[in-house]
């Protein structure tokens, strides 16, 4: 039936991709069907909308599908992965897995909502899968905070870098580093270090398995969830993952 929408709405909107999209009609019958869907549309133009409501309804289906086929195929990667950053209860009974580049302002815009959300829901894991897609100030900040994980202060080197609207510099890394009372040195030779490149690097490389085209994404039990969402929404596919008790 999808198909058959499909090639409609085709020819009707671009008659010369009809028949592309299936060469087994002839020229004779492509225009019949112009013809009939024409007259169709005339007599009730809702046959295009729910033709289209049908189209991009399939197309959900088929992108959901895919998303539970790769969170399927890299759930070890995702969830179980000793050495990512992780908050709130580490033991809880639902992990909520976040891809997020440390200058994306959308990322910086949940930022405050996902630590609320920690907070008050003692029973969630969170995992962080920094992946710097925005450039070498990415770069530059998702190592300093990485590095800042080495010295136990992952979160507090997150939370003072993404609250910077300026421009990072390895000098004022230093001094953020100095005020939160870590090694500045060691921090800057854990960001230049193989154990940060390395992270970054499979960070990425699942970021692509998960064809995250966007940050921040989330990932909750078998759902992936792209873009800056309301919290709320966050909270009812945590409340699903809990009631089909998919971790």
């Amino acid at each position: 039936m999808f198909k058959s929408l499909r090639i409609a709405l085709l020819a009707v909107c671009l008659p010369g991709a009809a028949l592309a999209a299936d060469p087994a009609f002839t020229p004779a019958q492509r225009l019949e069907i112009i013809r009939i869907m024409r007259e169709a549309l005339k007599a009730d133009p809702s046959i295009l909308r729910d033709a289209v409501n049908a189209m991009q309804a399939e197309d959900q289906d088929k992108e959901a599908e895919a998303s539970r086929a790769a969170v399927a195929a890299n759930r070890k990667s995702l969830f179980n992965t000793m050495t990512d950053p992780q908050a709130g209860n580490l033991a809880g009974d639902v992990t909520l897995v976040e891809f997020y580049d440390p200058r994306c302002p959308y990322c910086r815009r949940v930022l405050a909502g996902i630590a609320d959300l920690i907070s008050k829901d003692k029973k969630l894991r969170l995992v962080y899968k920094d992946i710097p897609v925005l450039g070498p100030d990415s770069t530059l900040e998702t190592k300093a905070i990485l590095a800042a994980q080495r010295q136990g202060a992952y979160l507090k080197m997150q939370e003072a870098l993404m609250s910077d609207p300026g421009k990072p510099t390895e000098a004022g890394i230093r001094a953020i580093a100095a005020k939160l009372g870590l090694d500045a040195n060691k921090l800057v030779a854990d960001m230049n270090g193989d154990a940060v490149s390395t992270r970054i690097k499979e960070n990425m490389a699942l970021a692509r398995a998960m064809k995250v085209t966007g940050t921040p994404t989330f990932v909750i039990g078998d759902t992936v969830i792209p873009g800056a969402v309301q919290v709320s929404e966050l909270e009812d596919e945590i409340a699903e993952a809990r009631k089909h008790k998919v971790n």
